[in-house]
């Protein structure tokens, strides 16, 4: 484990962790959680109506954003070196930023979404998978 804290990767540990946090949100407090963070209304029904696919659905989500958020901490030196870690967090630092840049493919695959969210859910990816790549990048030779 490195002695010095990379801070993009700590902050993007950070970040993935509060995202995780946000959907188990969702699965604690339901369908207004849902329709509050903009994941539309079909999701806010099926979970008003007991369904268990948005608990199912939500926490696959949260686990990986967990596992994202813990790979991000190994890297910057928080916890101890997880295998693969340069190969995972580039992985991670792409899916964040292709999930920004793809909404226009994503939003007729997952209709019930408002624009809102594909926005500011887009938004909140780039950032995030801005910060992975300063990490990574930052960090490369200790990876």
């Amino acid at each position: 484990m490195s002695t010095i804290h990379n801070p993009f990767l700590v902050s993007g540990g950070v970040l993935s962790a509060l995202a995780a946090v946000l959907h188990l949100g969702c699965i604690v407090f339901g369908a207004p959680w849902y329709r509050f963070l903009g994941d539309g209304e079909h999701m806010a029904r099926l979970a008003e109506a007991g369904s268990p696919h948005p608990t199912r659905v939500t926490l696959l989500v949260a686990v990986m954003l967990l596992v994202w958020s813990a790979y991000a901490c190994s890297g910057a030196g928080v916890l101890p070196r997880l295998p693969l870690l340069r190969v995972v967090l580039c992985a991670i630092t792409f899916a964040y930023l292709a999930r920004a840049v793809a909404f226009p493919v994503l939003m007729p695959m997952i209709p019930g979404n408002t624009l809102t969210f594909w926005l500011a859910s887009s938004a909140i990816c780039a950032m995030i998978g801005i910060v992975h790549f300063m990490g990574v990048r930052t960090a490369w030779a200790q990876l």
